[in-house]
């Protein structure tokens, strides 16, 4: 779909310098910038691609003052602020890229089941018995709902997505190909035999609005209750959360991390990448737990953390500092205990 600079411009209140109709079909960063590519210039280091961009048009801020005039090569876009403006036209073009509706063929659904207005449901997709489906929603091909799932407005299933049965899923998540919601906990109890029974788990996930989940990340369904996914959270790629774990609102948890059965994540958290949290413990609001931390405590609300096992961030850069230093002290030691030893021997002399 084509769209002229002077369409852009009115749909971002911007000025055109150049010319309005000139037309773009796709995006591009500015130093990758090919014929009829909208691209766009904030930060000033970039400010040099300008002059040799093959891009069609760049939004530039308002007060961009450049050395020599680029009309000749591409047309200009000036607004209040370059990278909001961008970013909304990406926005914009996710939509139409995910504008489709209707149902494939080769998709399965239940007789039982409910579908709203404007979905799109991809060949091979499942859909379960007693499946609720809001409006707008978006199956990608090879995704698995199992039945009483219920899925709000506004949810994109990227291909491969798998929901287990009895899953409860608020409006606007989007979850990426791979992920698994509602498998079995890791619940096993050892028995005399020195090997492990499996315990059934017979909960379910709760996830509220507006959460994202990244590519091949598991939730585990509890034991008995919920596992439960908080409004705005964002999870990356590869990440493992336990049975019956709570994860407060709009936190943000980074690849590679695990969180074990039962503990309780507070709202507004970051979680760097790799972090691993024992379980049945507790983290509060605002904390910040810095990449590869091992949690095995408590953590109170504000708290900023690393190491493992992790404690206060200012107490582990200092004692890093000392940790640094250890082969010079070591050093050190051995010439002090060589001239003990020596000073030792001329008095006994």
């Amino acid at each position: 779909m084509n769209f002229s600079a002077a369409q852009i411009a009115e749909l971002l209140g911007g000025k055109v310098e150049g010319d309005e109709t000139v037309e773009v079909n796709k995006l591009s960063k500015i130093e990758e910038g090919e014929p009829h590519s909208l691209t766009f210039l904030s930060n000033p280091r970039y400010t040099p691609y300008i002059y040799e961009t093959k891009a069609s048009i760049v939004i530039v801020q308002q007060d961009l003052k450049l050395e020599k005039a680029v009309q000749d090569s591409c047309t200009l876009i000036r607004v209040q602020d370059a990278y909001t403006s961008f970013g909304k036209l990406l926005e914009l073009y996710d939509q139409v890229r995910h504008s489709k509706e209707g149902i494939e063929e080769g998709a399965y659904i239940s007789e039982s089941a409910k579908v709203g207005s404007g979905v799109y449901i991809g060949s091979n997709a499942y859909i379960g018995d007693d499946v609720r489906i809001g409006k707008n929603c978006k199956i990608y091909p090879g995704s698995f709902i199992g039945n009483n799932s219920n899925l709000g407005d506004n949810c994109v299933l990227y291909p491969g997505v798998r929901i287990y049965l009895d899953t409860q899923i608020g409006n606007n998540c989007v979850f990426h190909s791979g992920v698994v919601i509602g498998s079995d906990g890791f619940g096993f109890s050892p028995t005399s035999e020195n090997n492990y029974k499996k315990l059934p788990q017979i909960g379910n996930v709760i996830i509220e609005d507006e959460v994202e989940i990244g590519a091949n990340s598991c939730i585990d369904r509890a034991t008995m209750g919920s596992t439960i996914i908080r409004k705005g959270v964002k999870i990356d790629n590869l990440v493992q959360i336990g049975h019956n774990v709570e994860i407060g609102e709009h936190t943000v948890i980074v690849a590679q991390t695990g969180i074990a059965g039962s503990s309780k994540i507070g709202k507004n958290c970051m979680i760097g990448g790799q972090v691993g949290v024992s379980g049945h413990l507790t983290v509060g609001n605002n904390v910040k737990i810095a990449a590869q931390s091992g949690i095995g405590a408590n953590i109170d609300d504000n708290a900023v953390v690393q190491g493992s096992p992790a404690f206060a961030i200012g107490s582990y850069q200092r004692s890093y500092v000392g940790f640094m230093r250890l082969p010079k002290m070591i050093k050190l030691l051995d010439k002090l205990q060589a001239d003990i030893k020596k000073y030792s021997k001329i008095d006994n002399e």
